[in-house]
């Protein structure tokens, strides 16, 4: 599973990696987190707000950050 996390390094940008990579954790995933800062690639993605998360290519979550149980439901489901 790869999980980016999309955002310009903002303080939800940030709250956001750090609750993915916990319910990654919690929930025992081969999953790798990277965080994507390069704007050209956020638009690319057809993303205006961050921050936001993608998991294997699809956009799971945009403008607004999540807790750790919502991630782990989204990443579960």
């Amino acid at each position: 599973m790869e999980i980016k996390i999309l955002g310009s390094g903002c303080a939800k940008c940030k709250k956001l990696e750090e609750a993915t990579r916990e319910a990654v954790a919690q929930l025992k995933l081969n999953a790798s987190v990277t965080k994507v800062e390069d704007m050209m690639e956020i638009i690319g993605y057809g993303v205006a707000t961050t921050p936001a998360m993608v998991v294997d290519g699809k956009i799971v979550l945009k403008g607004r950050t999540a807790s750790v149980e919502e991630i782990k439901k989204l990443l579960a489901g």
